[in-house]
């Protein structure tokens, strides 16, 4: 290709008003656009971020103190100058920046003045982005006050580290810029959401052997591990590593606790608010930081059986092009050779899942459990069919008329033959979790109780085994306390007639 003779130059320096006001529009979120002032903390070496928020003000504002190592005043200038910072430039291993955008991009996609306060080596110094007043200017230049009284939130800053303050919130208002009440409602609501982005994003900072503390508004927030590595039903596959040209690509599997093994509450908070479906998947982590979850990257479908599976990729700074990491390190690709390798793990990857939930649902057929139904499966498909062999109906069919037996018998095949599949598999895919058996009342499980007993005592099982089969299945799982309380009646009762010599009791056999 020849080359191309330059005789001239002309100068195309941006229009500051028309390129900072562009800025404003990558893509942030509030609680994205946090993140990514608290990567700079972290870089700064801080041990302790403080959020603070004003909603109810007329000039509502929010602040993010930290006590990192702090900026000059030429430090802070050129920190404030949009593309501080090439990204082709090779960074030390703790720096989660990357374009030398996050500081000034991420503030004012939510407001329209920035202000940042840094205190280092005894001496403080501040710069001040406004841009109604670079809209008047247009000029690439920052504010520089000397005097630092009046801006809010600067009495929190420590010996060392920065404050990072935004108002002018014209972001944030919900439309409601007039009404104080409405207004501080939306932004309340918004900050209660990034709270828990935040958690989630940085847990691993926050579980470090000296770890990071964050505070909302003077309250500790405490790191939320999607991988639930403190309950001790998870479980870990052993670590990958993936060696490419500008690192080591880390992989590991988890499989979370199924939700019967979790506090609803620990289930419901490592769910989320769209629940476990929307967040199995791969967790990316650039540098111990979180950049996206809660996807197969296309590999995989998203399903009820694979939703307890999670897989934990970590990379270093160093593959932010092959991944192609985006500005607001919300987003990322998988390089091709990353790709082929996870095609060829996935099944095993997501097994672990698929038998947390197989070993579950097998208990409700097994046959020695005297299961309510049976699970049968041919000619590539399933059904499940009530087990009319269950102590529960055939000790009641025994006391009916021979006549009205089989019209007994019947109506529990109908019920089977009615099972509303399409209904159980709408919900199913939706929140598995909040599907529950339907309660039964004291004479219903008593009968079930008895019935149940009789069998099992009758095939010379002791008390223990009996106790351990009747756990694992419905009704009786449901209600264990009164199932307890039930059987030690009924043996109790069984125990008297015997010395009585009373033909007639429920269960026949002495109890081994």
């Amino acid at each position: 290709m020849p080359t191309v003779v330059v005789s001239r130059r002309a100068d195309a320096t941006p229009h500051a008003a028309a390129l900072i006001e562009g800025l404003r529009d990558i893509g942030y979120s509030l609680e994205t656009a946090i993140s990514d002032i608290i990567d700079n903390s972290i870089t700064a070496g801080a041990h302790q971020i403080e959020i603070v928020t004003e909603a109810y003000s007329g000039e509502p504002y929010i602040a993010i103190i930290d006590d990192g190592g702090g900026m000059t005043e030429e430090e802070l200038v050129s920190a404030m100058r949009p593309g501080s910072r090439n990204p082709l430039l090779t960074r030390d291993e703790p720096d989660l920046g990357r374009f030398g955008l996050g500081l000034k991009s991420a503030s004012f996609s939510q407001c329209r003045r920035l202000t940042v306060v840094s205190r280092k080596s005894g001496l403080t110094s501040a710069a001040i982005w406004d841009l109604d007043d670079v809209a008047e200017r247009n000029e690439w230049a920052v504010e520089l006050p000397d005097s630092f009284d009046s801006i809010c939130c600067v009495d929190k800053l420590g010996p060392k580290g920065t404050l990072v303050l935004w108002d002018k919130l014209d972001r944030l208002t919900g439309g409601y810029s007039y009404n104080a009440a409405k207004r501080a409602e939306v932004i309340n609501q918004r900050i209660a959401e990034t709270e828990r982005h935040l958690r989630l994003v940085f847990h691993r900072f926050m579980e470090d052997s000296k770890p990071l503390r964050i505070f909302m508004n003077g309250r500790l927030l405490r790191p939320l591990d999607p991988f639930a590595r403190k309950n001790l039903a998870h479980i870990p596959d052993p670590e990958e590593m993936l060696p490419l040209d500008r690192g080591v690509v880390e992989i590991q599997s988890f499989t979370l606790p199924h939700h019967k093994q979790m506090s609803k509450a620990e289930w419901e908070d490592i769910g989320g608010p769209e629940g476990h479906l929307k967040s199995q998947g791969f967790y990316l982590y650039r540098g111990k930081r979180l950049i996206l979850h809660g996807t197969w990257f296309g590999l995989c479908r998203q399903s009820e059986i694979t939703k307890l599976s999670r897989v934990r990729i970590d990379i270093s700074n160093s593959m932010d092009a092959d991944w192609k990491i985006d500005v607001k390190k919300s987003s990322a690709q998988l390089p091709p050779v990353v790709r082929d390798r996870l095609k060829k793990v996935i099944e095993r990857i997501l097994a672990g899942s698929k038998r947390t939930y197989s070993r579950r649902g097998q208990k409700l057929v097994d046959q020695d459990r005297l299961p309510m139904w049976h699970r049968i499966q041919a000619d590539g498909q399933i059904r499940y069919r009530p087990n009319i062999e269950h102590p529960a109906f055939a000790s009641f069919a025994e006391s009916l008329p021979l006549g009205l037996r089989q019209g007994f018998f019947n109506c529990i095949v109908l019920v089977g033959a009615s099972l509303p599949i399409e209904t159980l598999h709408s919900d199913m895919g939706g929140s598995a979790e909040k599907i529950v058996p339907d309660w039964v009342d004291e004479d219903t499980l008593a009968q079930a109780v008895q019935a149940t007993l009789s069998v099992l005592m009758r095939a010379n099982k002791d008390i223990n085994e009996i106790t351990s089969l009747m756990k694992d299945v419905d009704p009786f799982r449901s209600a264990w306390e009164d199932t307890q309380r039930l059987i030690a009646a009924t043996i109790e009762s069984t125990i008297e007639a015997s010395r009585l010599g009373i033909a007639d009791q429920p269960i026949a056999s002495k109890p081994s």
